[in-house]
Protein backbone atom coordinates (compact mmCIF):
# COMPACT_ATOMS: atom_id res chain seq x y z
CA UNK A 1 0.00 0.00 0.00
CA UNK A 2 1.21 3.58 -0.51
CA UNK A 3 2.01 5.78 2.68
CA UNK A 4 0.83 8.84 1.51
CA UNK A 5 -2.63 9.28 0.11
CA UNK A 6 -3.19 12.34 -2.75
CA UNK A 7 -6.64 14.23 -2.84
CA UNK A 8 -7.96 17.64 -3.00
CA UNK A 9 -8.40 19.64 0.34
CA UNK A 10 -11.47 19.34 2.05
CA UNK A 11 -11.88 15.69 0.11
CA UNK A 12 -13.92 14.03 3.26
CA UNK A 13 -12.97 9.86 3.01
CA UNK A 14 -16.10 9.72 5.60
CA UNK A 15 -16.10 6.02 5.79
CA UNK A 16 -13.27 5.70 8.64
CA UNK A 17 -10.14 4.54 9.13
CA UNK A 18 -8.54 1.34 10.88
CA UNK A 19 -6.12 1.74 13.63
CA UNK A 20 -3.89 -1.37 14.33
CA UNK A 21 -0.60 -1.79 16.43
CA UNK A 22 2.14 -3.58 14.16
CA UNK A 23 4.52 -3.57 17.44
CA UNK A 24 6.37 -1.73 19.88
CA UNK A 25 5.14 2.07 19.65
CA UNK A 26 3.98 1.91 16.42
CA UNK A 27 -0.01 2.56 15.67
CA UNK A 28 -0.83 2.73 11.67
CA UNK A 29 -3.88 4.10 10.30
CA UNK A 30 -5.72 1.80 6.91
CA UNK A 31 -7.62 4.37 4.84
CA UNK A 32 -9.05 4.30 1.43
CA UNK A 33 -6.00 1.91 0.47
CA UNK A 34 -3.38 3.98 1.99
CA UNK A 35 -1.53 2.95 5.13
CA UNK A 36 -0.40 5.70 7.40
CA UNK A 37 2.60 5.18 9.57
CA UNK A 38 3.13 6.42 13.24
CA UNK A 39 5.81 5.81 15.46
CA UNK A 40 6.96 7.86 19.10
CA UNK A 41 10.66 9.21 19.12
CA UNK A 42 13.04 7.06 20.52
CA UNK A 43 13.08 9.48 23.81
CA UNK A 44 9.74 8.41 24.41
CA UNK A 45 10.00 4.83 24.01
CA UNK A 46 9.35 4.29 20.19
CA UNK A 47 12.21 3.39 17.92
CA UNK A 48 11.94 6.38 16.19
CA UNK A 49 10.83 4.82 12.96
CA UNK A 50 7.95 7.16 11.22
CA UNK A 51 6.56 10.80 12.52
CA UNK A 52 4.75 10.78 15.67
CA UNK A 53 0.94 11.07 15.40
CA UNK A 54 1.75 14.97 16.49
CA UNK A 55 3.93 15.35 13.57
CA UNK A 56 0.92 14.09 11.53
CA UNK A 57 -1.67 16.46 12.95
CA UNK A 58 1.00 19.36 11.96
CA UNK A 59 1.78 17.89 8.33
CA UNK A 60 -1.71 18.01 7.90
CA UNK A 61 -2.28 21.50 9.02
CA UNK A 62 0.68 22.28 6.58
CA UNK A 63 -0.33 20.23 3.66
CA UNK A 64 -3.61 21.28 3.77
CA UNK A 65 -2.42 24.92 3.64
CA UNK A 66 0.43 24.35 1.25
CA UNK A 67 -2.38 23.16 -1.06
CA UNK A 68 -4.56 25.71 -0.86
CA UNK A 69 -1.55 28.53 -1.63
CA UNK A 70 -0.89 25.82 -4.81
CA UNK A 71 -4.42 26.13 -5.77
CA UNK A 72 -4.50 30.19 -5.48
CA UNK A 73 -1.50 30.54 -7.85
CA UNK A 74 -2.47 27.52 -10.37
CA UNK A 75 -5.92 29.56 -10.91
CA UNK A 76 -4.25 32.78 -11.68
CA UNK A 77 -1.60 31.35 -13.71
CA UNK A 78 1.36 32.12 -11.21
CA UNK A 79 4.52 30.87 -11.23
CA UNK A 80 5.08 28.42 -8.21
CA UNK A 81 8.54 27.85 -8.38
CA UNK A 82 9.77 28.63 -4.95
CA UNK A 83 6.45 28.56 -3.03
CA UNK A 84 7.07 26.94 0.70
CA UNK A 85 5.09 26.88 3.33
CA UNK A 86 6.76 26.79 7.11
CA UNK A 87 4.52 25.21 9.93
CA UNK A 88 6.18 26.43 13.31
CA UNK A 89 4.71 25.45 16.55
CA UNK A 90 4.59 27.43 19.60
CA UNK A 91 4.40 25.78 22.93
CA UNK A 92 3.00 27.35 25.95
CA UNK A 93 5.65 25.77 28.51
CA UNK A 94 2.92 26.18 31.60
CA UNK A 95 0.46 24.23 29.90
CA UNK A 96 2.61 22.25 28.03
CA UNK A 97 0.52 21.82 24.71
CA UNK A 98 0.82 24.00 21.86
CA UNK A 99 -1.34 27.59 22.29
CA UNK A 100 -0.26 28.93 18.60
CA UNK A 101 0.05 27.42 14.93
CA UNK A 102 2.57 30.11 12.50
CA UNK A 103 1.78 29.50 8.54
CA UNK A 104 4.68 31.38 6.93
CA UNK A 105 4.09 31.55 3.44
CA UNK A 106 7.87 31.47 1.42
CA UNK A 107 6.20 33.17 -2.32
CA UNK A 108 8.20 33.13 -5.64
CA UNK A 109 10.44 35.80 -6.65
CA UNK A 110 8.52 37.47 -9.24
CA UNK A 111 5.19 36.60 -7.11
CA UNK A 112 2.38 39.96 -7.43
CA UNK A 113 2.34 41.85 -4.77
CA UNK A 114 -1.18 42.88 -5.22
CA UNK A 115 -1.92 38.90 -4.50
CA UNK A 116 -0.14 38.72 -1.01
CA UNK A 117 -2.90 39.31 1.18
CA UNK A 118 -5.33 37.10 -1.25
CA UNK A 119 -2.90 34.27 -1.15
CA UNK A 120 -3.07 34.72 2.97
CA UNK A 121 -7.00 34.77 2.56
CA UNK A 122 -7.00 31.75 0.56
CA UNK A 123 -4.43 29.76 3.04
CA UNK A 124 -6.84 30.90 5.78
CA UNK A 125 -9.60 28.44 4.16
CA UNK A 126 -7.72 25.62 4.91
CA UNK A 127 -10.45 22.42 5.74
CA UNK A 128 -8.10 21.00 8.51
CA UNK A 129 -7.73 24.75 10.23
CA UNK A 130 -11.64 25.35 9.74
CA UNK A 131 -12.03 22.41 11.46
CA UNK A 132 -9.86 23.46 14.60
CA UNK A 133 -11.69 26.64 14.66
CA UNK A 134 -15.09 24.41 14.60
CA UNK A 135 -14.12 21.23 16.19
CA UNK A 136 -16.37 18.11 15.77
CA UNK A 137 -17.98 16.31 18.65
CA UNK A 138 -15.90 13.22 19.41
CA UNK A 139 -17.35 9.77 20.55
CA UNK A 140 -15.31 7.08 21.86
CA UNK A 141 -16.68 3.18 22.49
CA UNK A 142 -15.07 0.35 23.74
CA UNK A 143 -17.00 -3.20 22.67
CA UNK A 144 -15.90 -6.73 22.86
CA UNK A 145 -13.66 -8.14 19.64
CA UNK A 146 -15.69 -9.88 17.04
CA UNK A 147 -18.86 -7.49 18.13
CA UNK A 148 -17.72 -4.26 16.74
CA UNK A 149 -20.18 -3.29 14.16
CA UNK A 150 -23.38 -4.58 16.14
CA UNK A 151 -22.05 -2.95 19.32
CA UNK A 152 -20.99 0.30 17.95
CA UNK A 153 -24.97 0.43 16.15
CA UNK A 154 -26.45 -0.75 19.10
CA UNK A 155 -24.88 1.96 21.01
CA UNK A 156 -25.33 4.76 19.23
CA UNK A 157 -29.06 3.85 18.76
CA UNK A 158 -29.47 3.92 22.85
CA UNK A 159 -26.95 7.20 22.93
CA UNK A 160 -29.91 8.34 20.29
Amino acid sequence: MNSHQAGGAGACQCHGMEITFPGGARVEAVHGGFRIATDQPVSHGGGGTAPSPFDLFLASIGTCAGFYALRFCQQRGLDTLGLSLRVTPREDPKVKRVVRIEIDIALPIRFPEKYREAIVRAVEQCTVKRHLLEPPRFEIQAFPVGREVAFAVESRLAAS
